[in-house]
């Protein structure tokens, strides 16, 4: 963990607080960082779909998932 001085729009820092159900502010910062990143590694994922071809059958499927 590191520890930085950021100037915050107070207002929404307390919104955000609220809406995510957090009592401190570093609490509201580290959700708000957690999801805009998770948002975007989504937003990769979808970007690929139906774009990828995998020749895979259920058998070879099967065996891959019991090969760990």
């Amino acid at each position: 963990m590191s520890r930085m001085t950021v100037t915050l729009d107070e207002e929404l820092i307390e919104a955000a607080k609220e809406a995510m159900g957090v009592a401190t502010k570093s609490e509201a910062i580290r959700l708000a960082l957690e999801e805009s990143l998770r948002r975007r590694r989504l937003e990769r994922v979808l970007d690929h779909a139906g774009k990828i071809e995998i020749d895979l059958d259920q058998e070879r499927l099967r065996r891959l998932r019991d090969l760990g």
